[in-house]
């Protein structure tokens, strides 16, 4: 009896912090769909901005520089974000070295652009969509570094050691035995880093060049509501906030099945 006002006070507290968090959310969904156009008034259900959103070529172009990017840094940090939670696992790494791996999490976004932008700098390397590239593999690589060690925390280790004693080489081992156990991790790590990427847009915006090629979709949407909010950004954030739901509920019901 006493759990039911503790019960219904955590209820109501995490729908006021749903309602707190998604409320504007679904307010921009909404406008969307506004035939007028005007956040104030109220016309009707349309989908004219839609329409008008897959007509603008800019934002079509920062769409396809976004996913060329963001698919080669995932590959990228995906691929070395494994062997380094692979190499880890295989030794009792120091607190030094753990919070090291862990720091691009925790960094703000501005402090990593700067210093990635000031070491470019220093090396004199030209700015454009390699730099920006090479920038979101910098940060997610601790992130699918991160996501790949949870399937390790549920690796029998026995198998590994029957393939070698069975004959199978180290990289016959790794190809058949252990990638195949840790590819749900893997291929969540991946989903995840290409959610990152695709949102990412302080970093982009420091170590982008002035070449069309290396403006991202977050970059070409901050140039648009630069002068006010228009009915078509609001269509373009609801159709990005969409697939970045999907793609963040995959990554995490891969994740899951992988720890159950």
């Amino acid at each position: 009896m006493s759990r039911n006002p503790i019960q219904a006070w955590l209820s109501t507290h995490l729908f006021l912090v749903y309602v707190f968090l998604y409320g504007p959310i679904l307010v921009l969904v909404a406008l969307s769909f506004n035939r007028s156009g005007m956040p104030n008034v109220w016309t009707g259900l349309s989908l004219e901005w839609y329409g008008k959103l897959f007509a603008n070529e800019k934002i079509i172009s920062s769409v396809g520089n976004s996913l060329f990017i963001a698919a080669v840094a995932t590959v990228i940090s995906t691929v070395i974000g494994t062997l380094l939670a692979m190499g880890l696992e295989e030794r009792r790494p120091r607190v030094a070295t753990e919070a090291l791996i862990a720091a691009p999490m925790i960094i703000p976004d501005i402090v990593m652009a700067i210093s990635l932008l000031s070491f470019y700098s220093l090396i004199k390397l030209t700015l454009g969509a390699h730099s920006v590239i090479l920038s979101h593999s910098a940060f997610m690589i601790s992130f699918v570094c991160a996501v790949v060690r949870t399937r390790f925390k549920h690796f029998d280790r026995s198998i590994i050691e029957a393939s070698i004693d069975l004959g199978a080489s180290e990289f016959t081992t790794f190809r058949r035995v252990t990638l195949p156990v840790i590819a749900p991790g893997v291929i969540a790590a991946a989903l995840l880093g290409f959610t990152l990427s695709f949102d990412e847009f302080i970093i982009s915006y420091f170590t982008s060049g002035p070449s069309s090629a290396s403006v991202t979709f977050p970059m070409q949407i901050y140039a648009m509501i630069r002068f006010g909010v228009t009915p078509d950004v609001n269509a373009v954030a609801t159709i990005v906030m969409l697939v970045s739901f999907f793609l963040i509920f995959l990554s995490q019901r891969i994740n899951r099945e992988v720890e159950a």
